[in-house]
Protein backbone atom coordinates (compact mmCIF):
# COMPACT_ATOMS: atom_id res chain seq x y z
CA UNK A 1 0.00 0.00 0.00
CA UNK A 2 2.70 2.45 1.13
CA UNK A 3 4.72 2.23 -2.49
CA UNK A 4 1.76 2.47 -4.94
CA UNK A 5 -0.73 4.07 -3.14
CA UNK A 6 -0.44 6.30 0.00
CA UNK A 7 2.04 8.49 -0.20
CA UNK A 8 4.71 9.45 2.16
CA UNK A 9 4.50 6.87 4.86
CA UNK A 10 0.66 6.98 5.53
CA UNK A 11 0.11 3.36 5.59
CA UNK A 12 3.66 2.75 7.55
CA UNK A 13 2.21 5.14 10.16
CA UNK A 14 -1.32 3.93 10.05
CA UNK A 15 0.68 0.30 10.82
CA UNK A 16 2.44 1.52 13.27
CA UNK A 17 -0.18 3.09 15.46
CA UNK A 18 -2.27 -0.30 14.97
CA UNK A 19 0.45 -2.87 16.04
CA UNK A 20 0.35 -0.14 19.10
CA UNK A 21 -3.40 -0.09 19.77
CA UNK A 22 -2.81 -4.03 19.77
CA UNK A 23 -0.13 -4.34 21.89
CA UNK A 24 -2.00 -1.84 24.83
CA UNK A 25 -5.25 -3.55 24.18
CA UNK A 26 -3.57 -6.96 25.37
CA UNK A 27 -2.09 -5.08 28.65
CA UNK A 28 -5.22 -3.96 29.24
CA UNK A 29 -6.28 -7.78 29.30
CA UNK A 30 -3.86 -8.75 31.25
CA UNK A 31 0.06 -8.61 31.63
CA UNK A 32 0.94 -11.61 31.14
CA UNK A 33 -1.08 -11.39 27.79
CA UNK A 34 0.85 -7.90 27.10
CA UNK A 35 4.34 -9.11 27.70
CA UNK A 36 3.55 -12.19 25.28
CA UNK A 37 1.96 -9.78 22.78
CA UNK A 38 4.53 -7.60 22.79
CA UNK A 39 7.20 -10.09 22.49
CA UNK A 40 5.82 -12.26 19.63
CA UNK A 41 5.09 -8.73 17.78
CA UNK A 42 9.06 -7.62 18.03
CA UNK A 43 10.05 -11.25 17.13
CA UNK A 44 8.13 -11.62 13.99
CA UNK A 45 9.01 -7.90 13.31
CA UNK A 46 12.82 -8.68 13.55
CA UNK A 47 12.24 -11.47 11.85
CA UNK A 48 10.67 -10.61 8.65
CA UNK A 49 12.97 -7.46 8.79
CA UNK A 50 15.78 -10.04 8.69
CA UNK A 51 14.23 -11.81 5.66
CA UNK A 52 13.78 -9.13 3.72
CA UNK A 53 17.26 -7.75 3.92
CA UNK A 54 18.76 -11.14 3.45
CA UNK A 55 16.68 -11.43 -0.21
CA UNK A 56 16.77 -8.32 -1.37
CA UNK A 57 13.57 -7.56 -1.39
CA UNK A 58 14.10 -3.83 -2.08
CA UNK A 59 16.45 -4.26 -4.47
CA UNK A 60 14.02 -6.31 -6.58
CA UNK A 61 11.44 -3.35 -7.18
CA UNK A 62 14.10 -0.37 -6.72
CA UNK A 63 15.47 1.71 -9.85
CA UNK A 64 18.76 -0.18 -10.49
CA UNK A 65 20.03 2.39 -14.07
CA UNK A 66 23.03 3.97 -14.11
CA UNK A 67 23.41 7.43 -16.19
CA UNK A 68 26.63 7.34 -18.24
CA UNK A 69 25.67 10.24 -20.60
CA UNK A 70 28.65 12.40 -20.70
CA UNK A 71 28.48 16.44 -20.96
CA UNK A 72 30.81 17.87 -24.06
CA UNK A 73 34.73 16.78 -23.99
CA UNK A 74 35.88 19.53 -25.68
CA UNK A 75 39.82 19.21 -26.56
CA UNK A 76 42.19 21.69 -28.41
CA UNK A 77 42.71 19.48 -31.34
CA UNK A 78 39.05 18.80 -31.89
CA UNK A 79 37.45 21.84 -32.39
CA UNK A 80 39.09 25.29 -31.73
CA UNK A 81 37.73 29.32 -32.13
CA UNK A 82 36.86 29.81 -35.65
CA UNK A 83 36.03 26.78 -36.93
CA UNK A 84 33.06 26.87 -39.18
CA UNK A 85 30.38 24.03 -38.52
CA UNK A 86 26.65 23.01 -39.27
CA UNK A 87 24.00 23.05 -36.92
CA UNK A 88 22.72 19.37 -37.09
CA UNK A 89 19.42 20.27 -34.97
CA UNK A 90 17.67 24.11 -34.58
CA UNK A 91 19.57 25.87 -31.81
CA UNK A 92 16.91 27.20 -29.75
CA UNK A 93 19.25 28.53 -27.91
CA UNK A 94 21.20 25.28 -27.27
CA UNK A 95 21.41 22.05 -29.99
CA UNK A 96 23.62 19.80 -32.43
CA UNK A 97 26.23 20.51 -34.30
CA UNK A 98 28.70 19.45 -36.17
CA UNK A 99 32.58 20.37 -36.66
CA UNK A 100 34.93 18.54 -38.27
CA UNK A 101 33.16 15.32 -38.41
CA UNK A 102 32.44 15.59 -34.67
CA UNK A 103 28.95 16.02 -32.97
CA UNK A 104 28.83 18.50 -30.26
CA UNK A 105 26.43 20.18 -27.97
CA UNK A 106 26.68 23.81 -28.69
CA UNK A 107 24.82 26.82 -27.68
CA UNK A 108 24.17 30.90 -28.95
CA UNK A 109 23.98 34.09 -27.67
CA UNK A 110 20.65 34.40 -27.12
CA UNK A 111 19.48 34.16 -30.92
CA UNK A 112 17.58 30.93 -33.03
CA UNK A 113 19.79 29.15 -35.86
CA UNK A 114 17.61 26.78 -37.94
CA UNK A 115 19.24 23.05 -38.75
CA UNK A 116 21.55 23.14 -41.73
CA UNK A 117 22.77 26.84 -41.13
CA UNK A 118 26.45 27.22 -41.49
CA UNK A 119 27.64 28.65 -37.57
CA UNK A 120 31.01 29.48 -36.25
CA UNK A 121 32.65 28.76 -32.97
CA UNK A 122 33.29 32.09 -31.29
CA UNK A 123 33.99 31.15 -27.58
CA UNK A 124 34.82 27.81 -25.70
CA UNK A 125 34.56 28.38 -21.96
CA UNK A 126 35.52 24.60 -20.40
CA UNK A 127 33.27 22.35 -22.01
CA UNK A 128 30.29 24.89 -23.14
CA UNK A 129 30.77 26.16 -26.72
CA UNK A 130 29.30 29.51 -28.35
CA UNK A 131 28.60 29.74 -31.80
CA UNK A 132 26.84 32.59 -34.36
CA UNK A 133 25.33 31.77 -37.35
CA UNK A 134 27.66 33.02 -40.75
CA UNK A 135 25.66 35.22 -42.20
Amino acid sequence: MEVLVLPGGIAGIIGLLVIAFAIWQAFVMSTTTGVIVLVATLVVSVTMAAIALKYKTWSKISLNTEIDGKTNVVLDTDIKIGDKGVAVSRLAPMGKAQFNGKYFEVATLGEFVDHTTEIEVIKIDGNKIIVKQIN
